[in-house]
This record gives structure tokens, C-alpha cells and sequence, in this order.
């Protein structure tokens, strides 16, 4: 199988917002008027950010979502990507359910595959996403102010989870376990919380190393700190097989959840917990922005807990 007939084959595709089609060297878009573009690129490497044993199905949905997910915490609303895809070999047996879960996960989101690339080389997808968000209204990282509230949607550590059983550290059973593997594999992006959190939030960013490390990507833009109460966000994972201190662990500095960690006011606490309604998932606060530097972590009776935990880094993590 040729790269252009893989093309035709698995994910050529009518399409609305380029005004070309498919087969020229751009793909055009044009936002609404009023509108902003949203841009953001994620790559997954096989080996680094995903296993050999994944359902290239899951592969497919999970290489769109961390980039959707990218869009969600700038409250954005997907509107096309472009796949990068570089490939060991050809096969049709890995391509048809890659593309079919890759596709699902755009067709639900109205997301079209407006271009790309392919060539033979190590398993590796990269994506770009494009949204559009109304001018000036975009979340960003750096509208954090002392006294919000610090807020986490869904669940955190899952992804962990099921990471530790692979690695042979832990065992869980059999349903506890697929249903973190699902977390890991085929992660939920928020994008519908995203565009509801327009005007209420005063930053957002979306959790991929780790709640903590993120977290502090926000604190620094905003020249803030943030103090976390511990005993609320360890209850973002529910793993009876797990000690206190493991729990907390997976929740701060686990990676790989794909949530949004976003801040508000505390007057607009009833617009947060609406917005979450509306888009049907589940926030919890679990903390405060400070004006001192740093993340304070306290138990549930504020005393200090003087644990520290790594999040994920590319280039200083194993």
C-alpha cells in the first residue's frame, strides 16, 4: 500500500471548513467573524507516551483527545486538525481501527481532518487542532487572582493506575483495572466545560503531567501561589486498594487524566457548579489562589504537609 493510496483509503474526508478540500500544500479555514483562532500541536511517541499494546482503536480516539483537550482549556470550539502519522509499516489490520477511532472521536466533536502527512518511520502521530473562540474571551494560564477558587474537573489518577499495573507495582482487579485503562487509553477531553467556563473562569489549563506540575504553569503566568487541601483532592480518586499517601500521589503528580484545572472567583461559585451542569461534568473545588508564591499543601484540619511530589517532565523523568 502506497502513502497516497493509505491516504485515500483510511482518512480522506469531505469537508466544510476548508475551503480547498483535500489535496492541495494548505488546507484554508476561515473563523467566523468575531472570531479567534485556537491553535495547539500535541505528539505521541510510541514507547514514551503510550505502550505497544494499546487497541489502535483507543490509539486513534486518544491522539485526538489530548489535543481537543488543549482546546478545552482555552474554552474553544473544535473546528479542524491536520495528522502528522509516521508508520513502521503499512498495515491495513492497525490502520482501519486507528482511523476509526481517531475519526469517531472528530465526528463527535464536528472536528474535521483537514490535511497532513505520512512516512515510514518510528510509531508517532502528531496533531494539530484548530478551535475558535469569541475575540477576548479565550481561558488562559494567566488570569489567576489571590482568592479564587482552584477548581478540577472528573477524576484524577486513573491513568496512573493503570500505568503502575504495567509496570508490575500493582495489582488491582480486573474491572478496577480495565476501567482505568480506559481513563489511560482513551482519555474524556472537556470541551463542553471548557466553552461554559467562558467569562467565569479566570484561568484554566488542561492536566497532563500531573495536577501539581500544570498547576504551576498557571501560578507562574499569574504570579500567584495556590494552597490545595489534600483530603479534597485525594477524594478525585476513588482506589480502596490504595494507602493514603499512594493516593495522593496519583492524584498531584500522576499524569496522563486530561482533566481541566481552572480558577474562579468565589462570588461566581453558583456559575461554576451551573456550568458544570450544562456540560455534564463533574468539578470540585479544591483549593484557593494565594498571593505568596508556591503550592501549600494542607490535610483537612490545614495542617502542613511537608511531602513533596514530582509531576511528569519529558526530559528529567525515566
Amino acid at each position: 500500500m502506497g502513502e497516497f493510496d493509505l491516504i485515500d483509503r483510511f482518512f480522506k474526508r469531505p469537508t466544510r471548513r476548508n475551503a480547498l478540500g483535500i489535496g492541495d500544500d494548505c488546507a484554508l479555514l476561515s473563523p467566523a467573524v468575531g472570531m479567534q483562532l485556537a491553535v495547539s500541536s500535541d505528539m505521541l511517541v510510541e514507547g514514551r507516551h503510550f505502550l505497544p499494546t494499546i487497541d489502535p482503536f483507543r490509539l486513534g480516539h486518544k491522539a485526538l483527545a489530548v489535543n481537543l483537550s488543549d482546546l478545552a482549556a482555552c474554552g474553544a470550539k473544535p473546528l479542524a486538525f491536520t495528522l502528522a502519522l509516521a508508520l513502521p509499516r503499512a498495515e491495513e489490520a492497525w490502520l482501519e481501527p486507528f482511523s476509526r477511532g481517531l475519526l469517531a472521536l472528530a465526528d463527535a466533536h464536528d472536528c474535521e481532518l483537514v490535511g497532513g502527512d505520512t512516512t515510514r518511520g518510528p510509531l508517532t502521530i502528531c496533531i494539530t487542532v484548530f478551535g475558535e473562540v469569541p475575540q477576548g474571551q479565550a481561558l488562559l494560564r494567566s488570569g489567576a487572582r489571590a482568592g479564587d477558587d482552584l477548581y478540577v474537573s472528573g477524576t484524577l489518577g486513573q491513568a496512573r493506575l493503570a500505568l503502575e499495573v504495567f509496570r508490575g507495582t500493582l495489582s488491582l482487579p480486573a474491572e478496577v483495572f480495565e476501567a482505568a485503562r480506559v481513563r489511560m487509553e482513551q482519555p474524556t477531553p472537556r470541551v463542553a466545560l471548557g466553552m461554559a467556563l467562558r467569562g467565569i473562569a479566570t484561568s484554566a489549563i488542561d492536566i497532563s503531567d500531573g495536577l501539581l506540575g500544570d498547576l504551576g504553569h498557571i501560578l507562574c503566568l499569574s504570579s500567584a501561589g495556590a494552597l490545595i487541601d489534600t483530603e479534597s483532592a485525594a477524594s478525585l480518586l476513588s482506589a480502596d486498594t490504595l494507602d493514603a499517601d499512594r493516593r495522593l500521589e496519583y492524584v498531584l503528580a500522576g499524569g496522563d487524566d486530561y482533566e481541566l484545572a481552572f480558577t474562579a472567583p468565589a462570588a461566581k461559585r453558583e456559575a461554576v457548579m451551573s456550568a458544570a451542569a450544562n456540560s455534564g461534568t463533574a468539578v470540585r473545588r479544591v483549593g484557593q489562589i494565594e498571593a505568596a508564591h508556591g503550592i501549600r499543601l494542607v490535610d483537612g484540619t490545614g495542617r502542613a504537609i511537608e511531602r513533596r511530589y514530582a509531576s511528569f517532565d519529558h526530559f528529567a523523568s525515566p
